[in-house]
């Protein structure tokens, strides 16, 4: 209990007012309770009022959407059918989306909608008890009555992108709620129940093992966090070696399964995005501007700071109780005896902390590195959450009011009052700040302010469904096109909004069409608006492999910075490549130069490996050379792709 009795309140004695003793630290306690039960509540109402007003799922959402209609046809988990491409980042969020659908079958922009939510709100409920937890066993000892407030979350809910990723169609929901629950189970494994001091169950340690060897397939970063529990847990003192073993193949066994599935099946070691976008390359420059677009508009170093600071104060003010982390006086300074007292200090709510702390500034670090992200804010979430983990809720120690008075108790007690209030302000004013400089919606870097983007372009407040983007402009012009061209074509967006080039395919067609390919940048809406007999491509590669393998553009915008020519497409969709019926602006040598180009033996190689039958040899080979064809590019001007692989340049057309 966080209260503790005083048997004068006021100058009256409780035996003399007829009361028993324990009436105090007993109302004391309902207080605590129901004060934290109240900011719970309160927090999650936030949470899930602040999503469902800002509403939406982004042409990005509804690319995951077209892998999970490829799923429920039978396709495989494909974006096109026929082609071996992992389109979406999170492994989990894809199939989680793909169960609901299929048990509920309802439309899945629904399924999404309410998964987003619940996942959303759950993540902040579950950070609160992780906390709350941690703070009552570490002041289970302290006088006056402990109140349990909420803070780190209301940061966190007030920062507007966290509102808007909360239902975007993105995995922005689980990755926070699966760090919320992997954080609760170390706060639990940590903060052994008074009453029984041991060792936490085998249960326990297993279950918490298999939930953070998730990480990877919740979003393959999320490996840092995943890496850090399994190690504080496997080299914490205690476990038998048998238990250690168990927990590692708990651990792995899903991950390391899938590893080796998708290795064999989409030829590559992580998902294509990852390729499309260079994950692995640095552009630190770029990393500080995206920090700076998040952090700056909302002045979000202020509540960081009292948090801070209110977090250091119970550091300072309070010691963790005593649970077995000295070491035995005949032990000596030996190594052992260093050993040993440093599995005992991993089992320790300070060193769950340093984890989550950690574990933020590593994952900022990272998203930094890469460059960020070109949608303010989005990436930078499951840092800022990690970070706020341990001031999810702060404890504000209220004197007992006898105690109350000119004194160290009393002054400490009013200046977290002060600073948690001040949180709350902050909290309300940043929660309606724009955060785009001058209220842009696209920034000078190519940041840009992702759902008011497209609420302008659609004329949607809350654009849900796909065929909320058909008001996008080129959509209804698109699907117009592919209804006027039944023996099919290739697409290619122009200049102008109402029209789109039709490049038609070569004599003689076939029965039902030749079938018609879109060659465009926004996948979501373009795929999720047609049949999943469409292919749908695009220049920077999410779903295009062609376009993933090429070299990336130093100075290409953030998530952006790979362009296929569309000359490469005629040449791989196999369409009429002269003129008239190619469209003027597109060179006939260019297009004869890519069939030459893409005859290159290692090219071929590496499109087989996602386009060509899967059989047991292919699928070998693959496993084998999956890191080989991560690695491989290709250049995007056909005559040096040409020069690279030695190939003889084709007889100029004239």
């Amino acid at each position: 209990m966080l209260s503790t009795s005083s048997d004068v309140v006021d100058g009256v004695d409780d035996s003399v007012a007829g009361r028993p003793s324990t009436d105090l630290p007993a109302r004391s306690g309902r207080l605590a309770t129901g004060v934290f039960a109240c900011g719970v509540v309160i927090a999650a109402l936030l949470m899930f009022w602040g999503a469902w007003e800002r509403r939406w799922i982004a042409d990005d959402g509804l690319i995951v959407l077209r892998t999970v209609r490829n799923l429920m046809a039978g396709n495989g988990p494909v974006f096109n059918s026929g082609e071996r491409v992992e389109a979406n980042t999170s492994t989990i969020w894809t199939y989680l989306v793909y169960a609901a659908g299929e048990l509920s079958g309802i439309r899945l922009e629904y399924v999404v909608l309410t998964i987003a939510l619940v996942l959303s709100t759950g993540a902040i409920v579950l950070a609160m008890f992780a906390a709350a937890r941690m703070y009552r066993w570490r002041l289970r000892n302290a006088t006056g009555t402990v109140l349990l407030l909420p803070a780190g979350v209301l940061v966190y809910i007030a920062v507007p992108p966290a509102r808007d990723f909360a239902t975007s169609g993105l995995e922005t929901c689980l990755v926070i709620c699966w760090i919320a629950l992997l954080w609760l189970l170390l706060v639990r494994w940590a903060t052994p129940d008074p009453k029984h001091e041991g060792l936490p169950g085998t249960t326990q340690i297993l279950v918490t093992a298999f939930i953070a060897g998730l990480g990877p397939l919740v979003r393959p970063e999320l490996a840092i966090l995943a890496a850090g529990a399994l190690a504080m847990l496997f080299l914490a003192q205690g476990l038998t070696w048998r238990v250690r073993v168990a927990m590692v193949a708990v651990a792995g066994l899903v991950p390391l399964t899938y590893q080796v599935w998708r290795m064999g099946y989409y030829g590559l070691p992580y998902p294509n995005t990852a390729v499309s976008k260079d994950a692995g390359g640095a552009k630190w420059s770029q990393g500080f501007e995206y920090l700076g677009n998040l952090v700056s508009p909302y002045l979000l170093w202020l509540p960081v700071l009292f948090l801070a600071v209110v977090a250091a104060v119970v550091l300072w003010t309070t010691r963790a109780p005593a649970g077995g982390s000295a070491v035995p006086t005949d032990a000596g300074r030996d190594l052992r005896a260093w050993v040993v007292r440093g599995q005992r200090a991993l089992r320790t709510p300070t060193t769950v902390v340093f984890f989550a702390l950690g574990a933020g500034l590593l994952l900022m670090l990272y998203s930094m590195r890469v460059g960020g992200d070109f949608m303010h804010g989005r990436v930078l979430l499951p840092p800022l959450f990690c970070l706020l983990l341990p001031v999810a809720v702060v404890p504000l120690r209220v004197p007992d009011r006898s105690a109350i008075g000119n004194n160290k108790n009393t002054r400490m007690a009013c200046g977290m009052a002060i600073l948690w209030i001040g949180t709350v302000i902050w909290a309300f004013f940043a929660s309606n700040t724009t955060g785009m400089p001058e209220g842009a919606v696209v920034g000078r870097s190519g940041i840009v302010d992702e759902r008011a983007f497209y609420v302008l372009n659609t004329g949607h407040s809350h654009p849900i469904l796909a065929s909320d983007y058909l008001d996008y402009p080129r959509m209804r012009a698109m699907v117009e096109a592919i209804e006027n061209t039944p023996d099919g074509g290739l697409l290619l967006s122009t200049a102008s909004y109402d029209v789109w080039d039709v490049v038609p395919p070569p004599l003689p067609i076939p029965p039902g069409g030749a079938g018609h390919t879109v060659y465009f940048l926004n996948l979501g809406m373009t795929s999720m608006n047609v049949g999943l007999d469409v292919r749908v491509v695009d220049q920077m590669g999410l779903a295009y492999p062609l376009a993933a393998h090429t070299e990336r553009l130093e100075d290409g915008r953030i998530g952006h910075d790979k362009i296929l020519y569309p000359d490469w497409v005629i040449a791989d969709t196999g369409m009429v490549d002269v003129h008239p019926w190619m469209p003027a602006y597109l060179d006939e040598d260019w297009v004869a130069m890519a069939h030459v180009a893409l005859t290159c033996p290692e090219t071929q190689e590496l499109l087989a490996s996602s386009s060509a039958e899967l059989t047991w040899p292919l699928f070998k080979r693959n496993l084998r050379n999956a890191f080989e064809y991560s690695g491989y590019r290709i250049e995007r001007v056909p005559k040096y792709e040409i020069q690279r692989c030695g190939l003889e340049m084709p007889v100029p057309r004239g």
